[in-house]
């Protein structure tokens, strides 16, 4: 990455849907540079020794600062509402309103079900739960939590032979958190059960992390946790763009590309040349991306495009254009 440039992560093309752009992102975007990108979003933009994504040991290192020595994951408390379909979770971590007594109470009856397994449960922050494991424990492959949310949990359980413990796991998880006396007195005040757990983000702490941005602008814990093993300078996500350069921004979350454009594309591109902010790069989550540059600005005969549509396997069909 180019010193000097400003990376949007964008989500999925499909997510905006028919919105359209503002005249004068549009104008920006028909003549960027147009790429597809490699590998995924945003593991890209690290170089992890070891390879994989071990979010579990990078979180656990910044909440607690003992993750070097052992294998960690993620026992993360969740919320599963059965439908006609299956079980969706619903909520997780921060989301569900633990504080440190309600996480101690749900610890004190899960840690004998996986202490038989000689695993080690605890909560340095009420919402983030953690497995430590000994170290060199193979894991199955485990979907993110995120990844999980408003899906249905049985689709997402670790597979095959593998995954077989953690399914048992999980289920006996399920019937302690079930019969736990203390959901009965959250839902009574109006909040959801802590009623199983989601295992993910499995791993040992990287002997090294890099990265190219300077600055991580994320509300995803994960990902500043793994920008701060990086070395970069690690903050949530601001309401709009706070200027500067060497910046990565995670906007995976938007939608409404009225804000994006109000918050972001405008004051970026308006500033596009100036301060050190030499190029922009803009990636979707499902592989496109755009290159922009000052000099671009002389290809005045790319009609603007205006709105993110097309199959995401097309490669430079980005958009459409159109007035």
């Amino acid at each position: 990455m180019a010193a000097g440039t400003t990376t949007l992560l964008l989500p999925e093309r499909a997510r905006f849907g028919g919105q359209r752009l503002g005249a004068a992102s549009a104008r920006w975007f028909a003549r960027a540079t147009r790429r597809q990108r490699a590998g995924a979003c945003p593991q890209r933009h690290f170089t992890v020794a070891g390879g994989g994504w071990p979010v579990a040991a990078a979180t656990r290192q910044l909440d607690a600062g003992d993750a070097a020595g052992a294998t960690w994951l993620r026992a993360d408390p969740v919320h599963v509402r059965a439908d006609i379909n299956g079980a969706r979770l619903l909520s997780h971590g921060d989301a569900l309103l633990l504080d440190d007594a309600e996480a101690a109470l749900f610890l004190e009856a899960l840690r004998p079900l996986f202490s038989d397994s000689g695993l080690v449960l605890d909560a340095p922050v009420a919402g983030r739960w953690y497995l430590r494991l000994p170290p060199g424990t193979a894991l199955p492959p485990m979907t993110p939590v995120d990844e999980t949310l408003g899906d249905d949990l049985f689709e997402n359980l670790p597979a095959g032979p593998e995954g077989r413990r953690w399914r048992a796991l999980l289920s006996e998880a399920q019937v302690t958190l079930h019969n736990h006396p203390h959901n009965t007195a959250r839902m009574a005040a109006g909040l959801a059960a802590v009623n199983s757990l989601w295992f993910w983000g499995g791993g040992a702490l990287p002997a090294t992390v890099a990265s190219a941005h300077a600055r991580v602008l994320s509300d995803d814990h994960g990902l500043r946790a793994m920008a701060t093993l990086a070395g970069a300078t690690a903050e949530p996500l601001p309401p709009g763009w706070p200027g500067g350069s060497d910046t990565l921004v995670d906007l995976r979350h938007a939608r409404d590309l009225a804000v994006l454009e109000r918050d972001w594309f405008a004051p970026i591109l308006g500033r596009l040349g100036q301060g050190g902010n030499a190029r922009v790069a803009v990636e979707f989550a499902d592989g496109p991306g755009l290159d922009i540059a000052p000099w671009q600005r002389l290809r005045v005969w790319r009609k603007p495009l205006r709105s993110f549509i097309g199959d995401p396997a097309a490669g430079v069909a980005y958009g459409a254009g159109g007035e």
